[in-house]
């Protein structure tokens, strides 16, 4: 259906009056508008990078058109060297190097472990190869990053990214969360039953059949073990067969049973050939076995990197053969715990810092000296590459999500069942309506028509508003900002667009919303003896549930402009308050500054306030004596600047407030999307230099490959002869 632009104009205008309200109404129908028509979201990031060719594809023997079908992997190697990461500070002019010239790679079929002690660097190097380093002015960034070969973003491909943190809506059982998240990142899969086949092998695969059917729960209530909801991040990560899974200290919080679950699922997902990477502290000897490779950080500088096992403890008891103590794992020891210990700065007094930290100075730099010639267990060329890799290109990449309406109605159905689920806050709502409207009912127990009742209906119309308000803001802004992380993360995937989340939002709460308005009406009503007509009872409950609406607008619009939910719960009843004071009642409208007179006009208090006035007071008689006493409810009006106007005014004015803040939640949504600090080159003489390094090494391994006997044999030989004095030089390290 086409408008013209008359007709819309009409139509604004008739719905915001004049001023403020016509300028409000304008620009939510313009938000309104984008809202609707936007594109349908992109797997991919919307930003590309400067330089990318939409064209670009890795060398292979697959077709670019091939379709993706839920599963398959397509085998990636992420090599990055010089990875060079530094934090300014401009109040004492100095620069902390976060990572420090890092080298690396990460293979399919392999897992790999980042490790090192607090604060080495794990999870920003972890972030960096993901993309996922937040942008600031103070950082600056800088290396080469390789994808098969070729320089490249991880927006080249798919990859997954397993937070410590594991969010997710309580209510949902595992294999709802599951087929939702299905459903929503494979469109393709249109029949339920192979929707529920892929769900079902995707728990198995995970280890959740027996908690399939179980809550995930939330601190309120007791759902899934954290082990659980660990494999049920990576289980919604793996929805989309990322072809890179990146898991951020996974073991965190988790008991020593739990972590090595997780930490064998991260393994098995490496032998299905995806190219696991995750970061961790110190783990068990048994999760230890399970890697493939290790990089070793300490204070963002690289000690080892290679294969895990034994290689890295062969690695570091070559040191010391001109000096003791050797470093050697005794074989009682973690080969984990002994590496954290060997690479770690001992605080305890100053001689074991000076000691400490001139040994990990030495293996950083005898490191850095050899890390040219030190491979990870087997070589890889680009011959080997473009017969193992598919082509996978930006087409193959860019994959339109379902409909609008399609979206809308699978995000209907989860914050549906998200909000009639919750029991338990949704009885402690209904209890607190219940003991509001019981308290206020007895202190405002059976008003008459007396002069002085005209005071008390005012009182309590007044906290009416002010209860109903404060009761819905601080409900959403106790929940809003945790939500947040999980629509934020699951935009990013590019599952659905901002527009259905927001609109299934508002109407899914709706009946659960209301709910509590009507429970304190109907309580109080009767209690308070006000205007006993069923339609005023009707319209008493209409104008609060209302009001409940549009300060839970205003709570998520305060939940997407501050970071956490302390700040908030500090923000949202601060601007309350605001409200509160040019709500009508404690400072008249025709009273108000003029500089202040634009408050009365957005406050949510205000007009919640004056529609529950002229619902009380219009038609009432009044006792009096006097010629000045107030004979009417339209005299009463009068003296709070409300003649003249209705009900439907009101109810439109508040309409039209919720409507304002939650597209004012949309642009805030929008615009607070997280921004990733971009990888830029190193200098060319560093890159040239690397080029050579590189084919050096590469001929180097060749003509190694030919002449060395078979690897079975040199394990062998490794037990018996120690290692040629010219290839390695010696160290004399102090400490341990």
């Amino acid at each position: 259906m086409a408008f013209g632009g008359k007709r819309v104009g009409q139509v604004v205008t008739g719905l915001g009056g004049n001023g403020v309200g016509r300028v409000l109404v304008a620009v939510a129908a313009a938000l309104l508008f984008r809202l609707f028509s936007g594109p349908g979201p992109a797997l991919l990031p919307d930003s590309e990078p400067e330089g990318h060719d939409e064209n670009d594809e890795f060398d292979g023997d697959g077709g670019a058109g091939e379709k993706l079908v839920p599963g398959n992997v397509f085998p990636m190697t992420i090599r990055w060297r010089n990875i060079t990461c530094s934090l300014s500070d401009k109040a004492s002019k100095s620069v902390r190097f976060l990572l420090n010239n890092v080298s690396g790679e990460a293979k399919p079929g392999r897992l790999l472990a980042i490790m090192g002690p607090s604060g080495s660097g794990k999870t920003t190097l972890l972030n960096v190869l993901a993309g996922q380093l937040i942008a600031s002015p103070r950082v600056h960034l800088s290396g080469l990053l390789e994808v098969n070969g070729k320089p490249s973003s991880n927006k080249a491909y798919k990859f997954a990214y397993v937070r410590q943190e594991d969010l997710f809506f309580s209510q949902l059982t595992v294999r709802e969360t599951l087929s939702l998240a299905a459903e929503l990142q494979l469109p393709e899969i249109s029949s339920v039953e192979e929707r529920c086949e892929y769900v079902n092998n995707l728990l198995f695969k995970l280890g959740l059949v027996n908690s399939a059917d179980s809550r995930v729960g939330d601190a309120k209530v007791r759902g899934i073990s954290g082990g659980e909801k660990k494999r049920l991040s990576l289980g919604c990560e793996l929805i989309a067969s990322p072809s890179v899974i990146f898991s951020d200290e996974p073991t965190t919080g988790l008991d020593a049973f739990q972590a090595e679950r997780v930490m064998e699922t991260l393994r098995q997902l490496a032998q299905d050939g995806h190219t696991v990477i995750c970061s961790i502290h110190q783990p068990r000897g048994s999760v230890y076995d399970k890697f493939d490779d290790i990089v070793l950080l300490t204070e963002g500088a690289l000690v080892y990197a290679g294969p895990a096992h034994e290689e890295p403890l062969a690695y570091f008891s070559k040191f010391g053969l001109l000096a003791k103590p050797r470093y050697h794992c005794p074989h009682h020891v973690n080969p984990a715990e002994f590496l954290a210990d060997l690479i770690s700065i001992d605080y305890s007094s100053a001689e074991s810092v000076s000691s400490s930290q001139k040994r990990i100075d030495g293996l950083v730099e005898s490191f850095s000296q050899q890390s040219s010639t030190m491979l990870y267990a087997t070589a890889i060329t680009n011959r080997e590459l473009s017969k193992s890799s598919p082509k996978l290109s930006k087409k193959t990449g860019i994959k339109k999500k379902g409909g609008w309406w399609r979206q809308f109605w699978l995000l209907f159905k989860r914050a549906w069942m998200q909000a009639s689920r919750d029991g338990p806050t949704n009885k402690v709502r209904a209890r607190m309506s219940i003991a509001s409207a019981i308290i206020f009912g007895s202190v405002f127990w059976r008003m008459g028509r007396s002069q002085t009742s005209i005071q008390d209906r005012m009182g309590l119309l007044q906290v009416t508003a002010i209860n109903t308000a404060m009761a819905a803001l601080t409900k959403t802004v106790g929940v809003f900002p945790k939500e947040r992380s999980i629509v934020e993360r699951e935009r990013a995937q590019g599952s659905y667009k901002l527009g259905p989340y927001l609109l299934s939002k508002l109407l899914a709460e709706i009946p659960v919303g209301a709910a509590f308005p009507l429970i304190f009406g109907a309580v109080l009503y009767p209690m308070a003896r006000l205007h006993p007509t069923l339609s005023r009872f009707g319209k008493f409950c209409g104008i609060v549930t209302v009001e409940s609406f549009a300060a839970s607008a205003m709570g998520l619009t305060v939940g997407a402009m501050v970071p956490t939910t302390e700040a908030a719960m500090a923000v949202g009843p601060s601007l309350m308050t605001v409200f509160l004071v040019f709500g009508g009642y404690y400072v008249n409208a025709d009273n108000t500054p003029i500089v202040f007179r634009w408050i009365p006009r957005v406050s949510l208090i205000r007009w919640a306030f004056q529609g529950l006035c002229i619902n009380e007071f219009s038609g009432l008689q009044f006792d009096h004596q006097n010629s000045f006493d107030i004979q009417n409810g339209e005299q009463a009006l009068e003296r709070l600047s409300f003649g003249g106007s209705g009900i439907g005014e009101t109810v439109i004015a508040q309409s039209r407030i919720l409507l304002f803040w939650y597209c004012t939640t949309y642009l805030l949504l929008e615009k607070n999307k997280s921004k990733y600090q971009r990888l830029e080159l190193p200098p060319p003489d560093q890159i040239q230099l690397e080029q050579q390094l590189e084919s050096f090494n590469t001929d180097f391994v060749e003509k190694r490959s030919q002449l060395e006997p078979p690897l079975e044999q040199v394990q062998s030989n490794l037990q018996l002869e120690s290692p040629p004095s010219d290839q390695v030089r010696p160290f004399i390290l102090e400490g341990l």
